[in-house]
């Protein structure tokens, strides 16, 4: 178990390069990646979430890091279980904070989508909304833009139409209405 990090820690190991291009390991399932996620995050993320790290938001990469350990790594970390959610809050609150102060604009368009992603993934109307907005002004800047565009729009029509994220049902324990179970059945993707 590595012990806590320093921000470009989270950057050199997330972006793997100058952080102009995606990578595949982002939004796929990968137990491999996950198992190194734990292994190198699991004691920085909990200081995080402890909020031990909010002095990382004094400047634009430390506010990225920690918004990719909230929302990002805990995902992997914590992949299939409701703690994989439960800093998801903490991160909208540092994005929000980062807009208010202008610090996006310090980050390229790449990093910017990890910044911006807490809003697409609330379960929030006015979050969803902000998050295609934002998805909008990078239109046409990297290559995978309007595809990241495409899903933020896709998460926004699953929030119009159920108020929440159906595939998360099941990890939080929540019932599923028979709508949302057969709109699953087509979409097992979630989106």
């Amino acid at each position: 178990m590595h012990p806590v990090v320093q921000p470009n820690d989270v950057l050199k190991f997330w972006f793997d390069d100058d952080g102009a291009r995606f990578r595949r390991a982002w939004f796929e399932r990968n137990d491999m990646f996950d198992a190194d996620c734990r292994a190198r995050f699991a004691e920085t993320l909990g200081a995080a979430c402890r909020g031990e790290l909010d002095h990382w938001q004094g400047t634009a990469d430390g506010t990225l890091a920690l918004v990719i350990v909230l929302d990002q790594l805990s995902r992997n970390l914590h992949r299939d279980s409701p703690e994989a959610f439960a800093a998801d809050a903490k991160a909208r609150n540092v994005a929000r904070a980062a807009l208010a102060s202008g610090i996006d604009r310090q980050l390229g368009p790449v990093q910017r989508i990890f910044l911006y992603l807490p809003f697409e993934h609330s379960e929030d109307r006015a979050d969803q909304d902000l998050s295609v907005w934002l998805a909008e002004t990078l239109r046409g800047t990297f290559p995978e833009a309007d595809g990241s565009l495409d899903y933020a729009r896709r998460h926004r029509e699953v929030i119009d139409r159920f108020g929440r994220f159906p595939h998360r049902n099941r990890t939080l324990g929540r019932i599923s209405s028979a709508e949302e179970i057969a709109w699953l059945a087509a979409h097992p993707s979630g989106f």
